[in-house]
């Protein structure tokens, strides 16, 4: 039993991690996708760089400075968040499940939307984005999901017992390895998504089609968005929802950095993954 995960390794996560850890608190960070600081070639405007540093030596910095202090780093994919008894959550990867009292959402702030024609108009029209939201909706009806990762699986498994069949849909990538009754993989290039008022067809590069009621995309990693939608925190477009103290709608799930939209910085990020660390060193000593 960990008494913090925090889902995350860039400024956000590992500040979070060394305010939590010199609490004398179990802390693990997991994280698995590429860090947005890693792609910055050169950072000049945060404190302490007289010359200046490069976002992967920044980065790498920052992991190895945790795992000094004695925080639990592994680089592992979240595939799934679920709420556990008294008050506690399982953090599932793709390799085992934790067992924590707080989480800390630190990912940043990815928007996995592919380019494909349509699928920005027929969001809400038949494209989803999280099948325990809405996964409701498609009861007995035939539909699609888009990708073809460990989070597409994870998302096909939670519609499995929901829809009457599933395509997977990995877009001329590698298809993933599943095997379930009513579900069927399908690795042809996507040209376009159709329809009406919502999603009726999906047409491919060969010009053939495919009829569909309804289409989850699940591409790469989850990120913070995702997991949110399916615990009920609140969101707002494209950020989670947080107070003053990083604290979400629900109690022991706390959010820092990017996901919080606003000033998309380092130094935003390292402030606000300090004031969720300590946040939830108060929640627990509680």
């Amino acid at each position: 039993m960990y008494d913090v995960i925090i889902i995350g390794a860039g400024p956000a996560g590992i500040s979070a991690g060394l305010y939590t850890i010199r609490a004398n608190l179990k802390v693990l960070i997991l994280y698995k996708d590429q860090s947005a600081l890693e792609k910055t070639d050169r950072i000049e405007n945060y404190y302490g760089f007289e010359k200046g540093i490069s976002g992967q030596d920044l980065y790498e910095a920052g992991i190895k400075q945790a795992k000094n202090l004695g925080v639990e780093v592994k680089k592992e994919e979240v595939t799934n968040i679920q709420f556990g008894e008294n008050n506690q959550y399982t953090v599932m990867t793709e390799n085992q499940n934790y067992n924590t009292k707080t989480v800390i959402f630190a990912t940043g702030n990815k928007k996995n939307i592919p380019k494909i024609k349509g699928i920005k108009e027929f969001e809400g029209k038949g494209i989803s984005y999280c099948a325990v939201c809405d996964g409701f909706f498609y009861k007995n009806k035939d539909i699609a999901v888009l990708g073809n990762g460990r989070y597409a699986i994870s998302e096909t498994n939670a519609l499995i017992h929901i829809a009457n069949h599933i395509t997977i849909l990995t877009d001329g990538e590698k298809p993933p390895e599943i095997r379930a009754e009513n579900v069927d993989i399908d690795t042809r290039k996507i040209r376009e998504i159709k329809g009406d008022k919502k999603i009726e067809e999906i047409e491919f590069e060969d010009s053939t089609k495919m009829k569909t009621d309804g289409l989850f995309v699940a591409l790469g990693v989850a990120g913070s968005n995702e997991f949110a939608k399916k615990l009920g925190i609140l969101t707002q477009k494209d950020r989670i929802v947080v107070n003053e103290n990083m604290e979400t709608n629900i109690p022991g799930i706390y959010a820092c950095g990017d996901c919080t939209g606003g000033l998309l910085q380092v130094s935003k990020a390292v402030y606000e993954g300090a004031k969720a660390g300590l946040q939830a060193i108060r929640y627990l000593r509680k």
